[in-house]
């Protein structure tokens, strides 16, 4: 049964992206020709007709890429690669833990190697060909290298306790592995600013002390502590500019690409930070955690269950080991074919999101200037080559933020 109704989503989550992703180029080059009238002043038809043709060139990668994700993971599950995969490293040891966690570290290597290609394309010839890309080769290794690193570092010791609870702790597991794993985030978000990040880049203070001090302000108006303003060289990366919040409680810090301060005024700098403090006045980021801690804690639970179900093992092409935990197994084959059944959600997570977008507007208006932020925001549009002209369902489907137009038309209208 599990394999008729994996196949059926498989096939509808496949359909539905290349679907969704056709309406988006129709729309998109249907609208290449003419600069909406909202930004025919500000935008002009060359940057239109580029931002045009990279959401399009982003869709088409979008599209062939799911295809061959979608054949790797028929390969690994219905063909029996994840079987050849776990017999080849059951004969290395017959140690329980060790032979799931090798499982777990071989299948991630492999993954990984087949999105290779996909990734040095994106960044190489996509982002290159619209002007994006600043990254080198040595970089891209390097950074390669370094998240490789970190990712063992923190994550190994994490499966490794994992699947110790799921073997040790009783049939209640999930309880704990879900309590490991919040903890695990909570402390990801301390440890972030100052021990990770920058570890693939350089970070320095802001050095406009005017508009230091008008950030500060805008800061403590909102509530928002701050452990320091910095700049971060974004532009050996990309040219795309952004600004972000990072870190929890005390350890808070705001971090601007330095591709970003020469594009806005002060002015326009502290409107859309004025939208970024809308979030944390609203709790957003609080809220989301919550709702996404919660819905940890049922997926744990659901992957408790079907971890006991032999079905769950041998409908996905999989053999369980008798003699042996298959505690590792289970959780590949939850996280492989979970994003599958959740793709129908998607809409609902994306409306929530822009709904969340709205109410920061909202705040930012009655902080700065609404016309600050929305030059601010075409100036992004623009550096950014974010089309003007989205499909209208696959941007109800998939986009996080509002259209330009809705947008931009809400901060104009808002009271």
């Amino acid at each position: 049964m599990l394999t008729i109704l994996f196949v059926a989503f498989l096939l509808i989550e496949v359909c539905g992206r290349f679907w969704l992703s056709s309406r988006q180029i129709r729309h998109v080059m249907q609208h290449r020709e003419t600069v909406p009238a909202e930004f025919r002043e500000k935008i002009s038809l060359a940057s239109h007709q580029r931002a045009a043709d990279y959401t399009v060139a982003r869709a088409r990668l979008g599209m062939f890429e799911r295809l061959f994700d979608a054949t790797v993971l028929v390969c690994l599950t219905l063909l029996g690669g994840l079987q050849q995969i776990d017999l080849w490293v059951s004969a290395l040891t017959t140690h329980d833990l060790l032979r799931q966690i090798l499982l777990l570290v071989v299948l991630t290597v492999i993954v990984s190697a087949l999105g290779l290609p996909f990734s040095l394309f994106r960044q190489f010839r996509l982002e290159e060909k619209f002007g994006f890309n600043r990254m080198t080769l040595r970089l891209f290794v390097m950074d390669m290298i370094k998240g490789t690193m970190v990712g063992a570092a923190l994550g190994l010791p994490l499966i490794a306790a994992v699947l110790w609870l799921m073997a040790q702790a009783g049939s209640f597991w999930w309880i704990w592995a879900w309590a490991l794993w919040a903890a695990f985030n909570l402390l990801a978000l301390f440890i972030f600013p100052t021990w990770i990040a920058p570890l693939f880049n350089k970070f320095t203070p802001l050095s406009d002390e005017a508009l230091a001090i008008r950030i500060r302000d805008l800061a403590h108006r909102a509530g928002f502590g701050l452990s320091g303003l910095y700049v971060m060289d974004g532009s050996k990366r990309s040219a795309h500019g952004n600004a972000y919040f990072t870190g929890f409680g005390k350890s808070r810090r705001i971090v601007f690409f330095d591709t970003l301060l020469g594009k806005l005024s002060a002015s326009e700098i502290i409107a859309v930070l004025a939208h970024e403090l809308g979030h944390f006045k609203h709790h957003h980021v609080t809220k989301r955690m919550i709702k996404g801690f919660a819905g940890a804690l049922v997926f744990f639970a659901l992957l408790g269950w079907l971890a006991q179900q032999t079905w769950f093992y041998t409908d996905l092409g999989v053999l369980p080991h008798l003699n042996g935990r298959n505690d590792g197994m289970a959780l590949i084959l939850f996280f492989l074919v979970l994003p599958v059944f959740m793709f129908a959600l998607t809409p609902v997570f994306s409306w929530f999101s822009r709904k969340d977008e709205f109410e920061a507007d909202r705040f930012a208006t009655q902080q700065s200037d609404a016309q600050d932020l929305v030059s601010a925001l075409v100036k992004l549009y623009d550096d950014n080559a974010s089309t003007l002209t989205p499909d209208p369902v696959h941007s109800a489907f998939y986009d996080s933020h509002p259209p330009a137009s809705v947008r931009i038309r809400h901060l104009l209208t808002s009271p």
